[in-house]
């Protein structure tokens, strides 16, 4: 009889205007000398537009905590930085789908040179793994439990706008090791503004400035 072949075409789309869920945030940050530390934990509340029907959402359906710890190293001195962030999160149940993502661990780190006082250049990486399988459906391939890496290069520009400062930053990621995630390569822009940075001191701006 040969070969049976079926074919389908269509295409789906959707948009909406809406609001997004809440994100407080809370840190704690002291430093000594070249070292800087931070401890966070921050939040999901889902209030924001969501439909477990629909394509668009503005919200994630679920609560969800995070919580982690950083360190910088930054010497003024010669303009070289290091950072790293690292922490774990925790997803409720989303009601709607009866689905629970399971508890995650991820770490981004950077290392970067100031070419003066407002311009630098780096590196930046991520690293991304599920520690616990998600919930609430069939296991029909198996416990879900993804990974991910990525690295990249970054630059970053510190500019003053009246007595705040802003920040405008490009991060490009290679991703790697991916295990059920998407990968390949994005890039991320990031504007900022906050308040101004104390003035560094003279020896420091002499550096820059020679």
């Amino acid at each position: 009889m040969g070969s049976l072949t079926a074919t389908r075409q269509g295409n789906i789309s959707d948009s909406r205007d809406g609001v997004g869920d809440l994100y407080p945030q809370i840190s704690l940050r002291w430093n000594s000398g070249v070292n800087n530390f931070m401890t966070y934990m921050m939040g999901d509340v889902p209030v924001g537009d969501y439909d477990s029907s629909r394509l668009s959402n503005f919200g994630i359906g679920h609560g969800a905590i995070d919580g982690g710890v950083g360190y910088t190293y930054f010497t003024p001195e010669t303009g070289h930085e290091f950072s790293v962030i690292t922490g774990l999160s925790g997803n409720l149940t989303n009601t709607a789908t009866d689905y629970q993502n399971g508890i995650d661990w991820h770490m981004d780190w950077g290392a970067s040179q100031f070419l003066s006082e407002q311009l630098y250049v780096g590196a930046v990486g991520y690293l991304y793994k599920q520690f616990g399988a998600d919930s609430g459906a069939a296991l029909i391939l198996g416990d879900n439990k993804s990974q991910v890496a990525r690295i990249g290069p970054q630059i970053g520009y510190l500019f003053p706008i009246g007595e705040f400062q802003g920040y405008l930053g490009l991060k490009a990621y290679g991703e790697f090791a991916a295990d059920r995630r998407p990968h390949g390569w994005n890039a991320r822009v990031t504007f900022a503004i906050s308040p101004a940075a104390p003035a560094p001191p003279a020896a420091t701006a002499a550096l820059y400035h020679n």
